[in-house]
């Protein structure tokens, strides 16, 4: 068997392990088998208090205003559609709640990286990458948050998350990231 066949095999096999792994991407929402879904808030656990604040540190026994706190209690990353760098509707619910735990955790700064699919130029990509960025960054001071705590950065499409050339990994490239520095 020649070298691309073996090739080709691994990875069919590769991509419909990766597939089997628990996630629905056949109705447009993806959901992992930890439960975060496509907007990457978690699947049952917006820990919302009575009074509609956030109680960080609730779920899980993360440190309070850790990156794994921001994962698991608020959701990390919102998704953006083909070519677009415009806030969805549902992205907007993630960074209100991110809004709201910055908020709470005033010392903490973050960086927002920027990311695209495969498709398109290097040069295309980094620019759109910045423009998403920059929507997340300015979505989260219009909710309050201080301007001097976030960065940004583009990495275009250089860290795909998800490989593959097809809708379901594309979808997932195509995001905004906060993270806790």
């Amino acid at each position: 068997m020649s070298f691309k066949k073996i090739l080709v095999v691994l990875l069919t096999i590769s991509l419909l392990t990766a597939c089997s792994d628990g996630e629905n991407i056949g109705d447009g929402i993806v959901t992992t088998e930890d439960g975060v879904t496509q907007d990457g808030s978690q699947g049952t656990g917006n820990n919302y208090g009575a009074n509609g604040g956030f109680e960080s540190g609730d779920l899980g026994n993360y440190a309070a205003g850790s990156q794994d706190d921001l994962v698991a209690n608020i959701g990390d990353r919102v998704f953006f559609d083909f070519n677009s760098a415009q806030i969805t509707t549902l992205s907007s619910q993630t960074l209100k709640r991110q809004a709201q735990w910055l908020i709470q955790h005033p010392s903490i700064t973050i960086t927002i990286e920027g990311h695209c699919d495969e498709r398109g130029t290097r040069e295309y990509n980094l620019a759109l990458g910045e423009k998403r960025a920059n929507s997340v960054k300015n979505y989260l001071i219009s909710q309050g948050v201080e301007s001097s705590r976030i960065k940004t950065i583009s990495y275009g499409k250089e860290h795909p998350e998800y490989l593959g050339s097809n809708e379901a990994a594309w979808s997932k490239n195509r995001r905004g990231v906060t993270v806790v520095n």
